[in-house]
């Protein structure tokens, strides 16, 4: 019997050991993105007009419906979360209904679920809930017509917030009962102190160059840098320049720099096949080659005429690109062009 207690406590210990070695193990795994997803209104990095405009609401009890809408990564629904947080308190999960994209969200959705979330009225607290469509504009018409008539009629007991990317996909008479806030596009000083508590609180090894590509590369978008950060760092030991564009698969600076140099010295049959040859040992999409080229040609020094039409030529290219054309074939445009720009200057000159 002693034998037996003996290895019953060894299972327990066992067991107990397990667990606590578990835990740290799950916060690791957690993206990055959602580790550092800010908790409360002060945590908000960014729109403090909109932050301030929506504390007095709450500070009144007059919080109206909402609709956010910018580009993504611009702190949309991390503002609304921190609002729930602030109004309902630790327990804000049981007073909100989120729906996503992923979510079916049809005429039924709207009349069903949406209809019975918000013709209930809080049992143990008082005021108002707290219903948020994210990515909104994916709703159809006749969901978002259906959706008009249930927030006009529940608005007593729930509040709505609409979550999207294009406003000019949300109906005129949802907007008209909505009260509208754009999200700009994050400046680069506000993302950088953000990115400073993360590298800090994760101990990532990151040098200047790598933390100068990632707020390049980010174009205000704050989950992209998080998520490309935690890809870098757990691909690369040092987080450089070259680890962020080899993570996110952009072409490097110098590939960029070799690519011009060929565009604007080379015959048109050197150059095609150097970039021909590059792109494919480097996997590297034509689309982003041009955009990187659009952004290098600007800086440089160029008659007017000659710049314009590189960048009406350049537009052609990324559209045909969209509409499925050959690579092959719009990489032999795009020498062509910068062959015919050599010639226009060389004439012009003469």
């Amino acid at each position: 019997m002693m034998g037996m207690s003996s290895d019953d406590d060894k299972g327990k210990g066992k067991a107990e050991v397990n667990h606590t070695d578990e835990e740290p193990r799950d916060k690791v795994q957690l993206p990055w993105v959602e580790k550092y997803r800010p908790k409360c209104m002060d945590d908000l990095v960014s729109h403090t007009d909109i932050i301030s405009t929506i504390q007095t609401f709450i500070k009144e009890d007059r919080v109206p419906h909402m609709l956010f809408y910018g580009p993504p990564g611009t702190g949309k629904t991390s503002t609304i979360l921190a609002v729930a947080q602030q109004i309902y308190g630790p327990k804000y999960k049981n007073m909100i209904l989120e729906l996503n994209a992923s979510d079916d969200r049809g005429i039924d959705v709207v009349r069903e679920k949406i209809k019975s979330f918000a013709s209930t009225r809080t049992i143990f607290s008082s005021g108002y809930k707290l219903i948020i469509l994210d990515e909104a504009d994916a709703m159809t018409n006749a969901a978002q017509a259906a959706l008009r008539r249930v927030i006009e009629k529940y608005t007593k007991n729930v509040r709505f917030c609409l979550i999207c990317n294009y406003v000019s996909k949300i109906i005129p008479a949802v907007q008209s009962r909505c009260t509208s806030f754009r999200f700009a596009p994050l400046a680069v000083e506000q993302m950088e102190d953000r990115l400073q508590h993360v590298v800090a609180s994760e101990k990532v090894n990151i040098t200047p160059d790598g933390h100068k590509a990632l707020l390049n590369l980010a174009n205000g978008d704050m989950r992209k840098v998080l998520n490309v950060l935690q890809a870098a760092a757990m691909s690369h030991d040092v987080v450089d320049g070259d680890a962020v564009y080899l993570t996110t698969g952009q072409p490097l600076p110098s590939d960029i720099t070799n690519i011009m140099n060929w565009l604007l010295t080379d015959d048109y049959r050197s150059a095609y096949n150097q970039i021909k040859t590059l792109k494919d040992l480097k996997g590297l999409a034509l689309t982003d080659i041009i955009r990187e080229v659009h952004t290098f040609t600007l800086n440089l020094e160029l008659p007017v005429e000659s710049k314009a039409y590189v960048m009406d030529e350049l537009a052609l290219l990324e559209y045909r690109l969209a509409s499925g054309t050959s690579e092959h074939i719009q990489l032999g445009g795009m020498v062509g062009m910068f062959g015919t720009v050599r010639d226009q200057i060389a004439a012009n000159s003469g």
